[in-house]
């Protein structure tokens, strides 16, 4: 039987057996009420670890990102974002939808939104135009291939919006890969903004949550906000037992994902019709561009007709495929994933990107 090597998204991971037991064994309460104590376990320890206040279990991480727009602004202002942030690209525009708020979009090479960049986008005073109200930065940086932001870099940015008067939140749904990557404590990435949403379920292997932190009276303005867009769970604790697990037992282990990503680049690099820029494999992602004559979907399903290892992948672009490995299955895979793409016919036919 043909051995699937899920390398889609790491939002594939499934839940370990510790987890398991722990959701089992969870007491719980109404936390819609506010009293479970197994949530209350679980933000106190997400807040500690960030460094902030307080936290917010909530269901997504989109469902976070929107909660921490809606409760740093106000109606008819503008959010500056990365150009291909995950908060412009892939929320279905929820800031405008249900904030009326505009987003502006600053395009980079890599992710990293650079100082005077944010300074030159900021609104000078005008009747015609929304005033300048949030700053959205993005670490890890999911559509520019995992890149990160270092802490020198958050600072920086930082100093430039609250010399503006308005605050900074950081989509940190992958931020613990960012701080194994850079060798930092999560702390220091955290620090300077003023909000950050975390997901528990991506290389951490819960099964379902996000974590918004902020201060105190930033959460409890969330909170409402996660109550509105029906976020508001009973007896959730059975999840936050999972997300415990995750932070007390899975960060560690992210250099792993990290270190057979660098190794799936690797491999891949040096094959005709694939281009990898290794440099651009910072933390668990690898992104590379199918060459003629080799396209995109003849790379799919050459992949598929290689019966020593079939491999899932994301497409992101006309003749662009990303990958992202998780820890406990993907070591094996890695290296069967390889010897398959070298038996790949690289001069297959044409076809039709299908999509993400």
């Amino acid at each position: 039987m043909t051995r699937v090597v899920e390398l889609r998204s790491d939002t594939f991971t499934l839940p370990t057996d510790s987890m398991r037991r722990a959701m089992a064994a969870a007491e719980v309460g109404d936390d819609v009420w506010d009293e479970d104590p197994t949530i209350h376990r679980l933000q106190e320890r997400a807040a500690e670890m960030v460094g902030k206040e307080a936290s917010l279990f909530v269901p997504s991480g989109t469902m976070g990102n929107l909660c921490a727009l809606l409760s740093h602004t106000e109606s008819g202002q503008e959010v500056l974002v990365e150009g291909e942030s995950h908060i412009f690209h892939s929320e279905v525009a929820g800031a405008s939808v249900v904030g009326g708020l505009q987003l502006r979009a600053l395009e980079t090479p890599d992710g990293r939104l650079q100082p005077e960049q944010v300074r030159a986008a900021i609104r000078e005073p005008d009747i015609h135009q929304p005033a300048t109200g949030l700053l959205c930065l993005e670490n890890t940086h999911n559509r520019r291939g995992g890149t990160c932001i270092s802490p020198a870099q958050t600072q920086a940015l930082c100093e430039v919006a609250h010399a503006a008067g308005f605050p900074v939140h950081l989509d940190g749904a992958r931020v613990f890969n960012a701080a194994v990557a850079l060798d930092v404590d999560v702390r220091q990435l955290t620090g300077p903004v003023d909000s950050v949403m975390f997901c528990l379920s991506k290389g951490l292997s819960a099964p379902v949550g996000s974590m918004l932190a902020g201060s105190t009276a930033f959460i409890e303005r969330a909170r409402r906000w996660r109550k509105l867009l029906g976020g508001g769970m009973r007896q959730a604790g059975v999840l936050a037992a999972a997300g415990l697990c995750a932070l007390d037992e899975m960060v560690g282990r992210l250099a792993d994902d990290h270190r057979n990503a660098r190794r799936l680049a690797e491999g891949l690099q040096g094959l005709p019709g694939i281009a990898i820029d290794l440099a651009r494999v910072e933390t668990n992602m690898v992104f590379g561009d199918c060459q003629p004559p080799l396209t995109a979907a003849a790379f799919r399903d050459g992949q598929t007709l290689v019966r020593r290892a079939r491999a899932s992948r994301d497409w992101l672009a006309d003749g662009e495929a990303s990958y992202r490995v998780e820890g406990r299955t993907a070591e094996g895979g890695v290296g069967k994933h390889q010897q398959a793409a070298e038996h790949l016919p690289v001069t297959a036919g044409v076809g039709e990107n299908p999509g993400r």
